[in-house]
Formats: structure tokens, C-alpha cells, sequence
């Protein structure tokens, strides 16, 4: 069932509303969140939502944190928060058991938007999605999350579109789970997957073909490789053929696939690809560009806090990384349509900056509109 918006909705710095101007059309397609029994939900999903981003924005550390804010700060309690007030148990509650279906929608409906607003950094490789795994320390209560004796890890999988950096497709397990399957799980019919040799599967390399799925994947040194056919090579390039990859009767490729062996700095990287439209500097190029996720995932740790969890069940720590990677896609179009750049530390300081002083502002000397109809209808309802 469609979402219906309440009609008087209470108003925001100019700048937090800048932000999230793009979940607009989104919230309007997704499924509305009921309660699943006969109590009224004491927070809507937006309210839900505007937390869990003000938690990402603002750079808090702990749901406790969060709750003080929207408990005692008088822009966020009046803003942000739900109309009644906020209580920690059902806020941790509301993390923990409701929302992921919404927010899924949410991010999915975001990065559609993001693609259709961010460039496209080399529009001529195609659509590149880089996939790699990042491990998050667990505590020992978190048992579902199984990485090694006495330590307790989890991970997410995510997919990274490299042609406009913003994040895609995300799972979460626990931390020794294998990454292989998820690339036919991130990666759609047509995209290219750009991922490192922990990927490495000649089977894969098979069965990707098949599905349509494109790859760049750097692979050992001593891949054996038995060859079609040679190309020529030069610069930074000194490999360059179509071969069967693998061991004979063991773990050969059925399908030819091309291997590209580049050196930079000094340093040698072999690559399998079955992009045989591009040439052996495009390819190189591509999977440089993996770097990227990394960079990505080190930036959403560092000033997003992202792995900082509010939540311990597995339901509860997919919500907040949905919610992470909402306000991520938020923050790359608002750095778009403001300034034409890419998302950075400086802009996301300068937007808290905004928010604070316009926040005081309005505290100061507005009221707000929703506050103003209620008491001009009641006056009316006197007379």
C-alpha cells in the first residue's frame, strides 16, 4: 500500500530540509509502516528515519547519545523527534523490530535517484560496481555473530558504483561468511563486478558469463593459464591475452576468459576479464578504480560512526547501516546540487555548522507552522 504523508508536517532548518528533499517522491512509493498490533506506533517511520540520520549527520557515537539530543536539545526535540516526545525503549525498540523493509525501499529508491543526478566519472568503462567486505567489532552478546573463538565480528557485503561513487546493494552476515555468492547477489545483469582475489573462482568466472554479469578480477600471479590467443602489449602493460585459466581436470575455465598483467610502481597485478571491448589500459584503469570502496568504507567509519552500533541484533545493525548508507546518498546529492563537488568532511562540517545556527535561529524567533494552524483553527472554532 502506498504511503499517505500527514498533511502538516513540522518544519526544519532550511539546510536539514535541503538535505532531505530527495526522500520526498522516495517515501511516497515505499509501503507505509503499521503497527502489528492493536497499539499506535509512538514513532512514525520519518520519525524513525530523520533520527537515524541526525545520528549519522551529527557525528554521535552511541543511541543513548542520540536519545539526550532528541530528549534535551530544543531544535531536535521540537524538529526531529516525534511530536509526543521520544523514549529510549521504544526508540530501541523501533530499531531493533521495525523499518528494514522501508529503509530498503528508501535506499533503493535513493541511489536510482543519485544515478540520475551524479555524473559519471568514465562514462566509456561502463557501469563498474566494486564489491568488497567489511568486517564490524561485535560484542561477546552478539552471538550470532560467529567470526572466531572468543571474538565476535560481523560483516557487510556491499556493492560500491565506482562510475559515480555512491554505495548500492548491501547484506550483512556473520563475520567468516564467504564473499564469493554475493556478487551475483549485488552485481545486476550487464554491470560489471571489480573485486580482488579473494574472489578469485574459475567455476564463478563460468557462471557469471553465463548470467550476464561482467568482471574484473585480479587473480595470483600463478594462475596457470593456458592461451588462445596473444595480444600486443606496451607501457604499463606487459600481458595481454585470451586463455583458459586454471589447472586441466581441476579448475579450468570452460569458458575463455582474457587476462591482462600490468606494472605500476614497480608492483605487478594480474587481471581476468571477460571485457574484451575494452583495451588492456582500460582494464588496468577499472580495477584501479576498486580502490575506491576502500576509501569509502574508511570514510563512513570515520566520520559517519557508522560502526559505532546502537542496536545488537542482526535486524537492528542492518537498520542502522541501511540508514548509514541513506544518509550517505543524501550527503553525495546535496554536495552535488550545492556545490558540484563530491561528498567531503569539509562540506558535511560546514552543513552541521548550518543546521545549528539556522536551528537557533528558528528557536529563537519562529514558530512553528503546524503549531500556527492548530492555533489560528482554534481561535477560528471560538468565534
Amino acid at each position: 500500500m502506498p504511503r499517505t504523508l500527514e498533511p502538516c508536517k513540522k518544519r526544519k532548518a532550511p539546510s536539514f530540509q535541503k538535505l532531505i528533499a530527495p526522500l520526498k517522491k522516495v517515501l511516497e512509493r515505499i509501503t507505509s509502516l503499521v503497527s502489528r498490533g492493536n497499539r499506535p506506533l509512538k514513532m512514525t517511520f520519518e520519525d524513525q528515519l530523520n533520527a537515524l540520520i541526525l545520528f549519522h549527520l551529527e557525528d554521535h557515537t552511541s543511541g543513548r547519545e542520540l536519545i539526550q539530543t532528541l530528549q534535551e536539545d530544543e531544535y531536535a526535540r521540537e524538529h526531529i523527534a516525534p511530536e509526543k516526545g521520544i523514549e529510549k525503549s521504544s526508540f530501541f525498540e523501533a530499531v531493533n523490530s521495525r523499518g528494514l523493509e522501508q529503509l530498503m525501499g528508501v535506499l533503493e529508491g535513493l541511489e536510482k535517484e543519485a544515478r540520475g543526478v551524479l555524473p559519471k566519472d568514465h562514462p566509456e568503462l561502463g557501469d563498474l560496481v566494486a564489491i568488497d567486505g567489511s568486517l564490524i567489532d561485535a560484542t561477546f552478546s552478539m552471538a550470532w555473530a560467529d567470526y572466531r573463538k572468543g571474538v565476535k565480528k560481523a560483516k557487510v557485503h556491499m556493492g560500491f558504483n565506482l562510475n559515480q561513487g555512491v554505495p548500492s546493494r548491501i547484506f550483512l552476515t556473520k563475520g567468516k561468511e564467504g564473499e564469493r555468492p554475493f556478487v551475483g547477489k549485488i552485481v545486476a545483469k550487464g554491470e560489471t563486478a571489480v573485486i580482488d582475489r579473494g574472489y578469485q573462482g574459475h567455476k564463478n568466472f563460468d557462471a557469471w558469463q553465463t548470467e550476464g554479469i561482467h568482471f574484473v578480477c585480479r587473480i595470483r600471479a600463478d594462475t596457470q593459464k593456458e592461451v588462445i590467443e596473444l595480444c600486443e602489449v606496451g607501457g604499463i602493460i606487459f600481458y595481454d591475452a585470451i586463455v583458459y585459466a586454471g589447472t586441466p581436470g581441476i579448475n579450468r575455465t570452460e569458458k575463455p576468459v582474457r587476462v591482462v598483467g600490468y606494472r605500476v610502481a614497480g608492483k605487478e597485478y594480474w587481471v581476468a576479464t571477460d571485457r574484451f571491448d575494452l583495451t588492456a589500459e582500460q582494464i588496468a584503469l577499472a580495477y584501479k578504480l576498486r580502490w575506491n570502496i576502500e576509501i569509502f568504507f574508511g570514510w563512513w567509519k570515520r566520520h559517519l560512526h557508522v560502526y559505532h552500533l546502537i542496536a545488537r541484533t542482526p535486524y537492528g545493525v542492518m537498520v542502522q547501516m541501511l540508514a548509514g548508507l541513506i544518509t550517505y546518498l543524501l550527503l553525495a546529492i546535496y554536495c552535488h546540487t550545492e556545490y558540484a563537488e563530491k561528498v567531503s568532511i569539509r562540506r558535511v562540517r560546514e552543513l552541521r555548522i548550518k543546521i545549528k545556527n539556522e536551528a537557533g535561529m528558528m528557536n529563537g524567533t519562529e514558530e512553528d507552522p503546524c503549531e500556527t494552524g492548530r492555533r489560528q483553527g482554534a481561535s477560528h472554532a471560538k468565534t
